[in-house]
């Protein structure tokens, strides 16, 4: 063993080995308990950033923490390698996505290789490769087949930059979620699969997910939003029925209008003879789609010339286009009812529409709609037979008349629409779909699968190379001329599914059902919670489907999820000599702190001034990022990977200080240091328990206190950093341990040897290395030290003394003392007696095993 630690040489070399011997190979073993460790597949966009680091040095604690229970593990990687970043730097650099994602790979791989990341490289796979969505694209003809999947013209949330459709769910603030855009609304034919036939079940299942974070449970409900309702009819004069959902029919007495979505058929036929509805019309497709701005946008309508007629009292209320009423939720229609919904109010009161209540407060408090709609649930009036009435029974009556009548029915409505998968842009995979002369629409056969996207284009702009190349589209259906589908898929499919390729990533299928069973469902998934109400959505349904189609007998695909924090960094900026802002990379600015460690002035390198802007989440934008082989050419792996796990709970945010980067490595040093020492002393003498000094007790207990204490915070609580604070804090003790005797060094080998496995989750080439050094055989496959609970039973307990309630001394009494034998040895202390002479003592407390408090006066 090397007196100086060098993690180059040493990191080097071990990874060399598992390379070599591909320590980290899973295959199926039906005799051992099965681990499938899981992390977000990463998309190949270049380079590692930090976030990447934290998500898989957290999915790589756990896999090998779990190897060293003996546990048959899988952790497998891949490459999320289709999408729109990829297209967007072709088209800036003139080439085509498919080099540009190939060569972005190999770079990653060995980065992650680098880290020292425990992957099962045999089961590699890029999404973007044909082997891979083949099984996609054959799936998703057998869900067409099954009646799950449609086309058909919808609304779209429309990208003009990215030029593509986005899903509800990567609208943000009214943005496209990459691109930064301002989102349009414009109908084109997309290809949907129907999730809403899950929609129950997948809310009902959430509640089997005990290892899930509550939060991302929340999300989901919220997200597919279940509600039961009324679902009744207006006639409209002239016209085909009106469709509306409630959920408050106890107000439906109060409805002076309907409203109707800007894509709603009957808006259409209004403005045929309407030009300025038309135009009005028109401006609405541009609405922001967010809820939360739709709540707060000023509300716009027209009316249509329509007129409905309320179900119930046959009473006469104009149909208006309303900017706030969306064809995506519900029917596209609402019954509005001003008094008791704030958005109808606001609404009504700029048109000089009616506003009728007839909900009063159920505590019989006075009735105020002069300022704002009165929207709790409250008793009815003004309704006729339902006078008097709750909500629960108003809504039972009521939609019991309703029924009677053919008028309308209750109903559970989600505010889950279906997936549509389709895209416009050129990466993903193409959608299996030919369209022949007679208008028909067929999936291709499997035995012409996979349609294989060109990979050899080059991008001249954000339009399609395959809609660009007509003859591309070009086919035969049965020998008849047809032409392919040329929307690709959204790339949410691939990383809706892959989680199960891995498991056997050569089948010739899109899963091997034994392989599948074997390992599924995953035991830990690791990844952002960005991701709550999209891929883990996707992926909970894909797995039903599969599920469904025979592939997999688990209802879920992930046991145990967790999200972890988001990685921070201090930034820095200049304002430049145009008026701009310049932001400065934190390794190149020299900071002064004060005494709390607060930033107090910042230079760069130049000797120019910076501004502090506080940490905030690494990012290219603001050139905060921190290059993840820098510090790894500079401290080693092991290091990284220590801070990573050390520097904050695993969920919640990190804040990178390279001060903490530094303070890690000293720490390795430190064990390195003590390992090699103890080494120096020669051979260890056998462990002998039963003739240890008291001292010795005290320090050996500590050590099994700490194995104890370390395999909960990582298996149960998975609190990591709590756990290296508890080796830290034992490090500490053992520094100051004595070596004198043999029964010493005997404590110190056991001690040492529970630390470097403990510890080799985390950073496990230095732990390798110091295995071996201590005598011991292939760390990779070492045995979890296991705590010895009679190591743990104390055999003395250090008694707080008190009078008065205030500390005044303390004695060691033997762990099994009776109250009499602590009352007395305590009332006789000399540093006691010196607050109870001449006084008269009360009471005494005891405290069993910590605490005797003497009350005296």
């Amino acid at each position: 063993m090397q007196d100086q630690y060098n993690p180059q040489d040493i990191e080097q070399k071990v990874q060399q080995h598992w390379d070599s011997n591909e320590t980290f190979a899973a295959t199926e073993d039906p005799n051992k308990e099965k681990f499938y460790c899981l992390s977000m597949f990463p998309y190949p966009s270049g380079r590692l950033h930090m976030g990447h680091v934290r998500n898989y040095t957290i999915g790589d604690v756990i896999s090998r923490f779990q190897r060293l229970q003996g546990k048959n593990v899988m952790q497998p990687i891949g490459w999320d390698a289709f999408g729109l970043p990829a297209e967007n730097a072709a088209v800036k650099n003139n080439t085509a996505p498919a080099p540009w994602t190939y060569e972005n790979i190999e770079y990653m791989k060995n980065q992650l290789k680098s880290l020292g990341f425990g992957y099962d490289w045999n089961r590699e796979f890029a999404t973007c490769r044909p082997e891979y969505y083949r099984w996609e694209q054959e799936f998703f003809t057998k869900l067409y087949e099954k009646g799950l999947v449609y086309k058909k013209m919808s609304t779209v949330n429309w990208d003009p930059v990215d030029q593509t459709v986005l899903a509800n769910e990567q609208v943000v603030d009214g943005r496209g979620w990459r691109s930064g855009a301002i989102v349009e609304q414009k109908e084109i034919p997309q290809w949907f699969i129907k999730i809403t036939e899950y929609a129950q079940e997948l809310i009902d299942d959430l509640d089997k997910l005990d290892g899930w974070p509550e939060m991302v449970k929340t999300m989901q409900r919220n997200w597919i939003g279940r509600s039961e309702g009324v679902e009744l009819k207006f006639e409209v004069k002239g016209q085909a029925d009106l469709e509306v959902y409630t959920t408050r029919p106890d107000t439906l007495m109060g409805v002076t209008y309907v409203g109707i979505a800007a894509g709603h058929p009957l808006a259409a036929e209004a403005a045929k003879t309407n030009p300025e509805l038309a135009a009005f019309i028109e401006e609405c497709k541009n609405n922001k789609v967010a809820e939360a701005e739709m709540a707060t946008m000023e509300k716009k309508g027209m009316a249509t010339g329509l007129t409905a007629i309320h179900p119930l009292n046959g009473r006469e209320v104009p149909v208006y286009v309303a900017n706030f009423v969306l064809m995506d939720y519900g029917t596209g229609a609402v019954m509005a009812v001003p008094a008791h919904d704030q958005r109808d109010y606001e609404f009504a009161t700029k048109y000089g529409l009616d506003i009728i209540p007839v909900i009063s407060p159920a505590d019989g408090s006075e009735l105020n709609i002069s300022e704002e709609a009165y929207t709790e649930k409250g008793v009815l009036f003004d309704s006729g037979e339902f006078d008097g009435l709750e909500f629960q029974a108003a809504f039972d009556a009521i939609s019991a008349r309703l029924e009677a009548e053919g008028k309308g029915k209750k109903t559970v409505n989600f505010r889950l629409r279906d997936w549509g998968v389709s895209r416009q842009r050129y990466w993903g995979a193409p959608i299996p779909m030919v369209t022949t002369e007679d208008g028909q629409v067929h999936p291709v056969p499997a035995d012409q699968l996979p349609v294989i996207l060109p990979e050899d284009v080059v991008m001249d702009g954000v339009t399609s190379p395959i809609k660009a190349d007509k003859e591309w589209a070009k086919t035969t259906f049965n020998g008849e001329p047809a032409l392919r589908e040329t929307d690709t898929f959204d790339t949410f499919m691939e990383s809706s599914w892959y989680y199960a390729r891995y498991c056997s990533p050569q089948a010739d299928d899109i899963l091997d059902p034994e392989k599948a069973n074997y390992w599924l469902p995953a035991d830990q998934y690791v990844g952002g919670i960005e991701h709550a109400c999209m891929h883990l959505l996707y992926s909970r349904f894909f797995h039903k489907l599969l599920r469904d189609a025979g592939y997999v007998t688990s209802d879920e695909p992930f046991k145990r999820l967790l999200c972890q924090g988001m990685v921070l960094a201090d930034a820095f900026s200049y304002e430049n000599e145009k008026g701009g802002t310049e932001w400065v990379a934190p390794t190149h600015v020299t900071v002064e702190r004060d005494g709390k460690g607060h930033i107090t002035s910042a230079k760069d390198s130049t000797g120019r001034d910076v501004e502090h802007s506080g940490m905030i989440k690494m990012s290219k934008s603001k050139n905060n990022g921190i290059d993840p082989q820098e510090m790894v050419d500079k401290y080693g792996a092991d290091t990284v990977r220590l801070f990573m796990m050390f520097a904050s709970p695993a969920d919640m945010t990190l804040e990178w200080q390279e001060s903490g980067v530094e303070g890690a490595n000293r720490f390795l040093r430190r064990v390195w240091k003590l390992v090699n020492e103890h080494i120096q002393h020669g051979e260890v003498p056998a462990l002998d328990a039963a003739t240890l000094t008291t001292d010795q007790k005290a320090l050996r207990r500590e050590v099994h206190k700490t194995i104890a204490k370390v395999t909960d915070d990582i298996e149960r609580r998975q609190t990591f950093n709590t756990a290296i604070a508890a080796i830290m804090e034992l490090m500490n003790k053992l520094t100051k341990a004595p070596l004198a005797e043999g029964q010493d060094r005997a404590i110190m080998d056991e001690a040492l040897k529970a630390i470097v496995r403990m510890l080799y989750p985390i950073t496990p080439h230095i732990c390798f290395e110091m295995w071996e050094a201590l005598g011991e055989q292939d760390a990779d496959h070492a045995q979890w030290p296991t705590f010895d609970e009679a190591a743990l039973v104390e055999d003395e307990k250090l008694i707080i003394l008190q009078v008065n309630g205030k500390l005044r001394s303390k004695i060691t009494v033997a762990a099994d003392a009776p109250k009499e034998q602590v009352e007395e040895l305590g009332l006789n202390d000399e540093n006691v007696k010196k607050f109870t002479d001449g006084k008269t003592v009360r009471k005494v407390i005891y405290v069993p095993g910590k605490l005797l408090n003497i009350v005296a006066n």
